[in-house]
């Protein structure tokens, strides 16, 4: 099973430091929702794992999450893919379980549910709790360059990381390392 594991604030849509709180706050940055589409296509299962602690802060409540994802998986839809499902750790940081990144739960509660290892699977992420969660679940971090990812990048030791500019520059380079039959 070809498996990817994406972030989603800074990754698919933008980020703001004052959090996406609405629909209306929801904008894809341009080429990710395409860039799942193309992943599926390539027969990849796309899950994400996010942080979404405007929850735990009293921001906005599991019904806007909820109207949020929705829009996200009816554009992705739209464009010939599918989100097989969404992990997310509502929780504030001061009451952090194991499943809010940096910790490594989320990824291993889609691992454990979908039965496989995290060996090799990547987990595109913009922020290092990113990093460091798919490096303690055992996965490949990716780096895009997105929402926080140059920061990431200039204050992280990258050297062992994969860096793109985008998640359609990590779908197209990923799709372009499977073996030929596979891609089709």
């Amino acid at each position: 099973m070809k498996l990817v594991i994406l972030d989603r604030d800074g990754v698919i849509n933008e980020d703001s430091p004052n959090f996406i709180k609405s629909v209306a706050e929801w904008q894809p940055i341009p080429g990710s929702l395409e860039a799942i589409a193309l992943l599926c296509q390539a027969g990849y299962r796309v899950f994400i794992a996010s942080n979404q602690s405007g929850i735990g802060r009293g921001l906005f409540d599991f019904d806007a999450l909820f109207q949020i994802h929705a829009r996200m998986q009816r554009a992705v839809i739209e464009l010939g893919g599918r989100i097989d499902g969404i992990a997310y750790a509502p929780e504030h940081p001061r009451e952090a379980s194991e499943r809010r990144k940096p910790a490594p739960g989320m990824l291993r509660d889609i691992a454990k549910r979908m039965q496989i290892s995290l060996d090799g699977v990547p987990f595109v992420g913009d922020s290092a709790s990113d990093l460091h969660a798919a490096a303690a679940a055992g996965a490949r971090p990716i780096l895009v360059l997105t929402g926080n990812g140059e920061r990431t990048k200039n204050d992280h030791n990258s050297a062992d990381i994969e860096i793109y500019a985008d998640l359609l520059a990590f779908a197209r380079a990923e799709i372009a390392r499977l073996p030929a039959a596979a891609a089709a």
